[in-house]
């Protein structure tokens, strides 16, 4: 790949110093189109790639060859460039300038957007029609032959899927145990119980979306007597939740500029419990930050992400509370800040007992069967050891934790009980985040 010929159509764009701003290409694939790869290489926030393979890796080896031709001298400047160059080149531009609020942003044509969104779920309702008979066809054949299929075998169907703007599913498809056994840790002994759980998972999400989006093309009697009834603004609220949790979870994300113009706004004290950073199925970083609102109780979920070589931004920092305004993203979770807030140091939260914090789990999972991962906060827990390590609470009650947070744990409260905010899974089991000193002062751990 990393050949000239591999190459028909390539060039070198040149910023004003004479050094390359740009470099772009066509690569000669297996199909009629050839890909389009290109990287920005003096943007605002450093190198940026694009290419129009399916590959969810950043960036992909069509960007990283042309980039090999480049540095070996075999790809010239050029001042003529492709529309789809100069379009790319253009909107990065134009979002550096918003960024540094240089220039408001363009307005949007509502027609347009709409069609862009009626042509986008339509793709995402082939893609999971497809992933519906590929999951009937993996449980029809059983699993006794997964140890045999490589990597390929499930790397397909994700690819389909991230073709169909299905992204969301396409992660959870690369998420399945896929070795069967081999490797160890989840991919253990159990791992028919762990891969048939997810394909359920899968299938429940495929169904879901599927059905609803079957309802909103052609509302029954039932659902219009539902619309125009007098049952509630809860169960009218549900219902859309519910919907905008099948639309994330399948890839269809909602733009922050929507968020701030649509979303659902809240205003308290929140506090700050803590952040956990992990890593997307293309590599990238990201990070979670939990708040929760003094008043109103209610949880919001901060997610920044990053290149794998820098770190996630962090709106708030942990410890603290701000009071101020949030909106929220359609699934009643993700939040962002509307302006500025006023923070300051804040005192321990206040926490709750082990069966508290799992009633408080259910509900959300009522919400998103989904979820991989839900905020607790427990008050005087204290490390236990019975069949691995646990966090108890006062009432005896445990929950099993996962250790590579516990000798920091330890060393910050000295086994005594303290308040400690964590991320709950049952996969994984509890995950400290932050704990709080005897004197108050919160931790990160």
């Amino acid at each position: 790949m990393a050949k000239a010929g591999s190459w028909p159509e390539c060039g070198v764009i040149a910023a004003e110093g004479g050094a390359a701003s740009a470099v772009w290409g066509e690569c000669k694939g297996s199909g009629a189109k050839p890909y389009l790869a290109a990287a920005h290489l003096d943007g605002d926030k450093g190198p940026a790639y694009k290419c129009s393979c399916p590959s969810r890796k950043i960036p992909c080896k069509h960007v990283l060859a042309l980039l090999a031709l480049w540095s070996q001298g075999t790809v010239a400047d050029r001042e003529d460039r492709p529309e789809w160059v100069a379009t790319w080149l253009a909107g990065r531009v134009a979002r550096q300038e918003r960024a540094s609020g240089a220039a408001a942003p363009a307005p949007v044509d509502p027609e347009k957007a709409a069609a862009t969104l009626r042509a986008r779920e339509r793709s995402v309702t082939a893609g999971l029609e497809e992933l519906r008979l590929w999951l009937h066809d993996q449980v029809d054949g059983g699993l006794a032959e997964v140890p045999k299929l490589g990597y390929d075998h499930w790397d397909r169907m994700a690819k389909r899927l991230v073709d169909a703007k299905a992204g969301g599913a396409a992660s959870l498809v690369t998420q399945l145990p896929q070795t069967g056994g081999r490797g160890g840790g989840e991919n253990g002994d159990r791992w028919p119980d762990r891969l048939l759980e997810r394909l359920g998972m899968l299938h429940l999400l495929v169904d879901g979306y599927l059905a609803v989006a079957a309802a909103e093309s052609d509302p029954g009697p039932a659902d219009a007597q539902d619309a125009t009834g007098s049952s509630g603004d809860t169960l009218a609220r549900t219902r859309l939740r519910s919907r905008a949790v099948l639309r994330a979870r399948v890839g269809i994300s909602t733009r922050t500029e929507e968020v701030l113009a649509e979303g659902e706004r809240v205003r308290d004290t929140w506090r700050v419990l803590g952040h956990r950073d992990s890593l997307t199925p293309d590599g990238m970083r990201s990070r979670r930050q939990w708040l929760r609102g003094s008043a109103t109780g209610r949880y919001a979920l901060s997610l920044t992400f990053a290149r794998p070589t820098q770190t996630p931004d962090s709106p708030f920092r942990t410890g603290t509370e701000a009071d101020g305004e949030l909106a929220f993203h359609p699934d009643g979770r993700r939040a962002v800040r509307t302006g500025s807030m006023t923070e300051r140091p804040a005192p321990p939260p206040p926490g709750g007992t082990v069966d508290q914090a799992l009633d408080s789990y259910a509900e959300a999972l009522a919400e998103d069967p989904w979820l991989e991962a839900w905020p607790v906060v427990l008050e005087n827990a204290v490390p236990a050891r019975s069949d691995g390590w646990h966090l108890a609470d006062p009432t005896g009650a445990s929950l099993p934790m996962d250790s590579a947070e516990l000798w920091r744990l330890l060393a910050v409260t000295g086994g005594r009980p303290a308040t400690v905010a964590a991320e709950w899974s049952p996969a994984t089991g509890l995950t400290p985040m932050t704990v709080w000193d005897a004197d108050g002062k919160a931790v990160t751990l």
